[in-house]
């Protein structure tokens, strides 16, 4: 009883006060992905409520991405092709009270900022959204997303999930960690120990790109072994350059042996 008391106790005390209502900076990490990225930024710009503001920070520093920023009225930075380093970018350069990183290719449900201002009111001082893989829908994808909210519970949710966290506590736990890969994960970590990290019932869609080039379940099983390699101990930084294919990785191991 003394336990849940200082526990709900601690987290009134760490909960973002917000003197108006939430303002939303939206950063998005970008590398040559500006396919993907006009698309959100119009998703962006015809929400029924829209974010304060959007800041793009590119990795490649390309002419196109900064063109497209100003067609869309999104503020462009450019920066090092380095995704932790990146949203930390952003995030400094962001003047709302609330953060909210998306991926460049992601797909927006209908009313995204009122699903995030709900859990504010709930008492969360952050949170993300539910994976669910975009159009075509295959079988696979309906055994994979179960299993994803699970390992979201018990484990990290990614990136590409949408993570929204109130700026104030973003700062206090120190953001992101400067990594190109598993740079959410001292983030979600550290919110978890300071209030209610909450998951959302509204979906991001997540481009199944990745799947459908290297297979369903090769792709899945090439994700869990670099999660397991990452919590044993191998540089992020290490791990980033085996994570866009398989192939990769096997090059990888050639190399070790």
């Amino acid at each position: 009883m003394i336990k849940k008391f200082i526990s709900k106790w601690y987290s009134a005390t760490t909960s973002p006060t917000f003197k108006s209502k939430p303002n939303f900076s939206v950063i998005i990490p970008c590398y040559k992905d500006e396919a993907t990225l006009a698309h959100l930024l119009n998703q962006l710009r015809t929400l029924p409520q829209r974010p304060f503001e959007i800041i793009v920070v590119d990795g490649a520093n390309h002419k196109l991405c900064r063109k497209i920023c100003a067609k869309y009225q999104a503020r462009w930075l450019a920066s090092k092709p380095n995704r932790g380093q990146q949203l930390l970018a952003g995030a400094n350069l962001a003047q709302g009270n609330v953060l909210w990183f998306l991926h460049a290719d992601a797909h927006l449900p209908s009313n995204p900022l009122n699903a995030m201002n709900k859990a504010f009111n709930r008492g969360a001082i952050g949170g993300y959204f539910r994976f669910r893989f975009d159009t075509p829908r295959v079988w696979p994808a309906l055994l994979l997303e179960p299993a994803i909210a699970l390992r979201c519970r018990f484990g990290i949710p990614y990136g590409d999930q949408g993570i929204f966290i109130s700026k104030q506590i973003y700062t206090q736990i120190g953001g992101h960690a400067p990594w190109s890969l598993f740079e959410e994960v001292p983030l979600v970590r550290g919110a978890r120990q300071l209030g209610r990290f909450l998951p959302l019932n509204e979906a991001l869609l997540v481009n199944p790109r990745r799947w459908q080039h290297d297979g369903w379940w090769q792709r899945t099983w090439h994700n869990r072994k670099l999660a397991l390699n990452f919590v044993c101990g191998i540089a992020p930084n290490t791990l980033a350059s085996r994570y866009r294919s398989p192939s990769k990785e096997r090059a990888w191991n050639k190399l070790g042996d």
